[in-house]
């Protein structure tokens, strides 16, 4: 039995479950190269397709997710949704009434599932799935947080925790709390959509003049420049109020967007940033702290969009009541197409554990890759072995070179984690430079992160031994006797957000302990393999065409070591 998870709203995408497990979940963005795509996942569904080598006729069960009116008006409509995509992503003219297209937004979003909106839903999805050719498969429509819960709890390693979302919202509620316990997984409490944590900070990152639903991260990251101040003294600290498991906003997010604006007119935006990222550090560890008290599971799982604030997420581990953590990797909207699927699986025949990997997109051999790289003028091959590719880049990495790294299957997610990977030293500050300012093109204030041997992270961070983070879902503090060999990786603060590397993937592993070798210590600047504003890299074709736009020297791409001539 097929379940073929749906999604078409922001960061589209789709994803495949067999009997025997997730087979292949990829978001659209990669293959339309605009980043966090919207359309709905014609490639995406193709690709899963081809890679398992089934046709559409062959799927069952399809699952989507998410029928509040706006997503329902949407579809109905998608003009509408790619005006908002341009008007979010600042890809137009300033408009007039700016400030009346975001509280629209705010007023509708908040209106939640109405009458017929799931079946109106439901007919347009099933309408384009039979222009693609499937022949009526029976459709599952899934809750918003249904599904981020789905995700966190199915692919988690733990038989019973406690599993908390919270996102911007969807489907009229911005988070909820489930319990799973003996196979079952039972919503407990759900937040509504008007006591939104994540609308809060999509509305500062906005103000700071950055794309919200894009540029959070940024706004994470500017706030450790600011000058630190005591809570007691932060002008937003009364915008909520988080009483046990309740969480309480003081304005609508109307009400809530003017008042932000007031208070930022005068307060420099590194101030701005640091006290809404106070502010939610605050709320999230009292409202987690609350839910693990009130239940008393200390195995702890999450999902939604605001766990991808990794600061956050650090003062979250350090509750004394948490056992163990996990955080989905896919952890916002881009996890939609999976949390569909696994969710509507559970819901047919009880399947709530899987062995949950990242690699999960296409993969190429090296034969198709060799193909492709053939007729590029200005281009060198030359053959490796897995053993002498690790060697080799190490080399070049220990030498103060970064390398592009393209190996096996796409990862599923928004990190790279070596299988699309820049790479280079993690002591090398002059590299991490010239890589910001030729390659990746970001802003100067975010951080790079580290990827590293599993057995390096005790010895490098202040690590608890409550989870080892395979994904880059959680900061550390790097231990001071460290930082001079993290002065690449670290941010301002002396945090890191690493990825610790295990027998996940052996051939980044093996390139880790070489470097290792060469240098006393396993770890490595690990990027992801784009030009800032892009998506990551999915094919041989994509690779080559931006190691030509960002002259990049050295790639290594599935047994095959790629020299350009004109790198830098």
């Amino acid at each position: 039995m097929y379940v073929l998870g749906v999604w078409d709203g922001h960061d589209s995408g789709a994803a495949l479950i067999g009997d025997k497990g997730i087979v292949f979940a990829a978001n659209e963005e990669r293959f339309t190269k605009r980043k966090l795509e919207i359309e709905f996942p014609y490639n995406s569904i193709r690709a899963a397709l081809a890679h398992e080598g089934i046709k559409p006729s062959d799927v069952e069960h399809v699952a989507f997710t998410t029928t509040e009116f706006t997503k329902t008006l949407e579809r109905v409509f998608p003009p509408m949704k790619e005006q908002y995509y341009q008007f979010r992503r600042r890809k137009m003219l300033k408009p007039a009434f700016e400030n009346a297209r975001h509280n629209l937004k705010y007023g509708l979003t908040g209106i939640g599932i109405l009458p017929m909106c799931g079946s109106i839903s439901k007919s347009i999805v099933a309408k384009r799935l039979r222009g693609m050719g499937f022949a009526n498969p029976k459709i599952h429509i899934v809750e918003h947080h249904a599904a981020h819960a789905a995700c966190a709890a199915f692919t988690s390693p733990f038989k019973r925790s406690l599993v908390i979302t919270l996102d911007g919202l969807g489907d009229g509620l911005s988070g909820s709390i489930s319990t799973f316990e003996n196979g079952k997984l039972e919503r407990q409490i759900a937040i509504p959509a008007r006591h939104s944590l994540g609308i809060m900070f999509e509305q500062v990152t906005n103000i700071v003049g950055m794309r919200e639903l894009e540029d959070e991260g940024k706004v994470m990251a500017m706030a450790d420049y600011s000058y630190p101040f005591k809570y007691e003294d932060n002008k937003l600290k009364d915008l909520f109020k988080i009483d046990g498991t309740k969480i309480s906003a003081k304005y609508s997010a109307v009400k809530q967007f003017a008042r932000l604006q007031k208070i930022a007119w005068q307060i420099p935006r590194e101030q701005f940033a640091y006290m809404a990222q106070q502010l939610l550090e605050d709320a999230l560890v009292k409202f987690v702290g609350g839910a693990v008290d009130r239940y008393s599971i200390g195995d702890v799982v999450l999902a939604g969009g605001l766990f991808s604030n990794v600061k956050a997420n650090m003062k979250i581990r350090m509750l004394d009541g948490i056992r163990h953590w996990y955080v989905f990797p896919h952890m916002g909207d881009g996890g939609m197409a999976l949390g569909a699927a696994l969710h509507a699986k559970y819901v047919l025949d009880g399947t709530n554990s899987y062995d949950f990997g990242a690699y999960l997109g296409d993969g190429y051999s090296t034969e198709q890759t060799e193909h492709a790289l053939k007729k590029e003028a200005g281009i060198s091959c030359q053959r490796e072995s897995t053993a002498e590719q690790a060697s080799h880049a190490s080399e070049l990495i220990s030498n103060g070179n970064y390398v592009f790294w393209f190996q096996g299957r796409m990862e599923y997610g928004p990190r790279a984690l070596g299988d699309r990977s820049i790479l280079a030293p993690a002591d090398s500050e002059a590299v991490k430079d010239r890589l910001n300012l030729y390659v990746k093109r970001r802003e100067w204030y975010q951080p790079f992160a580290p990827s590293m041997l599993d057995s390096e992270a005790e010895h490098m961070l202040e690590f608890d031994g409550k989870g080892h983070d395979k994904f880059m879902t959680m900061s550390y503090m790097v231990k001071n006797s460290h930082r001079k060999n993290a002065a690449s990786v670290m941010h301002v603060d002396g945090s890191a957000r690493p990825q610790m590397v295990g027998r996940e993937n052996p051939m980044y592993e093996g390139l880790l302990r070489h470097l290792k070798k060469r240098t006393g210590i396993g770890i490595v600047l690990n990027t992801s393999f784009n030009i800032h504003g892009m998506p990551i890299v999915m094919s041989p074709a994509d690779a080559v065409d931006t190691m030509r736009k960002t002259k990049t020297k050295y790639m290594f791409i599935n047994g095959l070591f790629v020299t350009n001539k004109d790198g830098a």
